[in-house]
């Protein structure tokens, strides 16, 4: 397996401080291996294999599975005595054909970590190898939520479903802290905010029901293309004309369905598409627009609309104290310069939303654009790649949110 020194370099300028006494080439090397066997949600057979391979080699206790969440890996260090604070890493590919010729790249096909989780898992696991030789000393237990299907299977909201939060499943958890390596922030750099940071990730689909007729004569039938051809431009007007401009809102359709020939109007045309907004308000009155807007649309050429909505992530809110926890311990990691605190959201969704509707926490970023590039593949790209120098700025950010933790509160 190739390593990359220049990465071997950084980690090791970063990591300083010793705190982080790690074998930095075996965390690259692992990070490599979990970038070659990436698998969808609820699949991550091979991945959660690996990871348990490793928390066994480092004595570290763990529980294999939940109920209706097999793959998930939720591990503790420390003193159950003590209050609880946990970490996650979510685990799970996308089902992308990976098209950036690494000597490690994708070994399944038409999957890949396109979006870093591999490096988020690698983090994880780098935090429990340095934990582990501090566990008699640490104020608090933590706890290693190593979990499946955020890519859309909402494998969070299981496993607070499954108790992992509640102390069902090991300690009760008084705090938790995610992070999520972002192409927007160079390397070194750390980025949050407090309240919403991500925005609720609803779906809908819309089914135009006319009437089929021959091409030539429209008159004849009833063009559910039109209607829904309307609609798909009607759609944009909730933004511009029914919410509150300063209300962050996104209605974007991304398929458009229908007929079977150039001179045949089709029976059905079907749309389907995605709302983001930050308030339940807003949330909800988007689902009402969506609705009386298709419905009005249909009728007004003479067919019907059904209208399905469906729920996806909460907002992800961070808690304001843990937010400020995490910019103070940003500055003891990356300096004082190197944290900026996000102007506004980002339209994206997490389901880490979930665990911040049940406990406090923070979801923050970790810069992987290298130093030397301009830019860099976004996420959900076929040519991203998480940045091995990233590395140990998500290990020193989580080693250091768990030392000194009870420093700062008391809970």
């Amino acid at each position: 397996m190739l390593i990359d020194t220049r990465a071997v370099h950084t980690l090791k300028q970063m990591s300083s401080d010793p705190v982080v006494a790690l074998d930095l080439q075996h965390l690259i090397h692992l990070r490599h291996r979990l970038h070659q066997i990436p698998e969808i949600g609820y699949e991550e057979f091979k991945t959660s294999g690996l990871i348990r391979e490793e928390l066994a080699q480092k004595n570290i206790e763990f529980i294999e599975g939940l109920a209706d969440s097999p793959t998930a890996t939720i591990a503790w260090i420390g003193d159950l005595r003590k209050p609880c604070i946990a970490l996650r890493a979510d685990i799970d590919a996308l089902p992308i054909r990976e098209q950036t010729g690494l000597p490690y790249a994708s070994t399944h096909d038409g999957m890949m970590h396109a979006c870093g989780h591999d490096g988020h898992t690698a983090i994880l696991l780098g935090t429990a190898e340095v934990l582990r030789h501090q566990a008699d000393r640490l104020d608090v237990c933590v706890k290693l939520i190593f979990q499946p299907a955020e890519e859309g299977g909402g494998g969070a909201g299981r496993l607070v479903r499954a108790g992992v939060l509640d102390g069902t499943v090991g300690p009760k958890v008084q705090a938790i802290f995610g992070l999520h390596g972002w192409p927007g922030l160079k390397v070194g750099w750390v980025s949050s905010r407090p309240g919403p940071i991500l925005a609720a990730t609803d779906q809908f689909e819309v089914t135009f029901s006319g009437v089929g007729c021959h091409g030539a004569f429209p008159h004849l039938g009833r063009d559910p293309i039109v209607a829904a051809s309307e609609a798909v431009i009607n759609l944009q007007h909730i933004v511009s004309r029914d919410i509150d401009p300063t209300e962050p809102v996104v209605v974007t359709v991304g398929t458009f369905h229908a007929g079977t020939a150039t001179n045949i109007i089709p029976d059905t045309a079907r749309i389907t598409g995605t709302s983001r907004t930050l308030t339940p308000t807003a949330r909800s009155q988007v689902q009402n627009l969506v609705q009386r807007r298709c419905h009005a649309i249909a009728s007004a050429h003479d067919c019907r609309a059904d209208v399905s909505w469906t729920e996806g992530y909460p907002p992800t809110v961070n808690d304001s104290r843990m937010t400020e926890y995490v910019r103070k311990t940003a500055f003891s990691v990356v300096g004082q310069d190197r944290y900026i605190q996000a102007s506004r959201p980002s339209m994206g969704g997490e389901d880490f939303a979930y665990y911040l509707e049940s406990v406090p926490g923070c979801f923050f970023m970790i810069g992987v654009c290298p130093e030397d590039r301009e830019v860099y593949p976004s996420l959900h790209s076929d040519r991203f790649d998480f940045t091995d120098a990233a590395l140990s700025v998500g290990v020193r950010m989580f080693v250091n949110l768990v030392r000194h933790f009870q420093t700062d509160f008391a809970c």
